[in-house]
């Protein structure tokens, strides 16, 4: 195989960081151990020589899989510009694949909030597109975990969520993260504008990106942060509870939300009713519907103030944005009044800082 039959990487970012504090974080083994290796993974082992012909080994282990293990050779050191390393999987089923090279390169310069550096990836040598495509999210994922660990903002340097402030998807979204504990930046933008079709083709929010990442819909954002952020689980541990999550996941997004927010709340928020009051034959016909529904999650919480196991999951961050909206209007807040469990579980749920701190500012 010649050079011609290869296939080459390239990524290219910029941090917010100095470009010294970027190539320390490529040669130190305490600094390398905060980012290499992509989101859910945490680094077991790491065994750093970094001089022309010293060797690399990095042990890297997902909550749920086997550690692997890459190991390579320094092929050049000119700090703090380039660095070039070989790059051989150890562990199965990549170990099959033939040692490759990585090139990265920084350039500094002056931004608009101090130094930044410019960072270019270069993994040459793979055998085929498909080696090197599935390389291209983890370089990825890395160099997201490398501008969390650089760059003074942390992990807000590369996390924002965008959407409107008082949509309940959008407020479930930014609970998670904060219950999470992870720092983000927020982006306000209204559904189906330019700036989210780019990101969500269905124009609906929230839209998330870490990075050169981007996602959406509710539920597999919140799965995203649970499975790539250490902290409490959001995501119950055993298959019956992660069923009933499911189940609970799925009857909030299509029953309670229809009727609690879209036939209810909004035709206060948002009144198409004659004269520009609220449309009373469609709040009518909903109310019925959300008294039975908060009944059925009356019987659920029994003397628990969490829908599943033992600790808040998805279903409860959809639910308490969408039951703070039922109280603010009067059928709604005479239903809450009649299920003693739901609006315990409900003030319990907004005393965390998470709901306080997502509140959105309601004119």
């Amino acid at each position: 195989m010649t050079a011609r039959d290869t296939f080459d990487l390239t990524l290219s970012r910029t941090i917010r960081a100095p470009r010294q504090r970027v190539f320390d974080a490529f040669v130190k083994p305490e600094l390398l151990r905060q980012w290499f290796g992509p989101r859910g993974y945490a680094i077991v082992a790491a065994t750093v020589d970094p001089r022309v012909g010293g060797r690399y080994k990095v042990t890297m282990k997902q909550r749920t899989s086997d550690p692997v293990t890459v190991v390579g050779e320094y092929r050049e050191i000119k700090a703090p510009e380039r660095i070039t390393f070989t790059w051989k999987w150890e562990s199965e089923p990549m170990s099959n694949l033939p040692e490759t090279l990585v090139t990265v390169s920084l350039v500094e310069r002056r931004g608009e909030h101090g130094p930044e550096t410019d960072l270019t990836l270069l993994h040459s040598g793979f055998p085929a597109p498909e080696a090197r495509d599935g390389h291209r999210v983890g370089w990825g994922q890395c160099v997201n975990r490398l501008a969390d660990a650089t760059d003074a903002r942390g992990t807000a340097a590369t996390i924002t969520v965008f959407g409107d402030p008082r949509s309940s998807y959008v407020r479930a979204t930014r609970m998670a993260l904060a219950e999470k504990g992870v720092k983000y930046t927020y982006e306000p933008l209204a559904p189906h504008c330019e700036e989210l079709l780019a990101l969500n083709p269905f124009g609906h929010i929230p839209a998330f990106r870490d990075g050169d990442f981007a996602l959406y819909e509710t539920s597999a954002i919140i799965r995203y942060i649970d499975e790539c952020f250490d902290g409490t689980p959001l995501v119950s541990g055993n298959p019956w509870n992660r069923a009933t999550m499911e189940q609970w996941t799925s009857a909030i997004s299509f029953y309670c939300y229809d009727t609690m927010v879209r036939r209810y709340a909004l035709q206060y928020v948002f009144p198409k009713g004659e004269g520009g009051a609220p449309d009373r034959k469609t709040i009518d016909a909903a109310v019925p519907e959300i008294k039975k529904q908060l009944g059925i999650l009356n019987e659920a919480y029994g003397p628990r103030n969490i829908l599943v196991g033992d600790q808040i999951t998805v279903p409860d961050l959809l639910l308490a944005p969408i039951l703070f909206y039922v109280g603010m209007f009067p059928e709604g807040k005479a239903a809450l009044a009649e299920v003693p469990n739901v609006t315990r579980a409900h003030a319990w749920i907004a005393e965390r800082p998470s709901f306080k701190e997502t509140a959105p500012k309601l004119g």
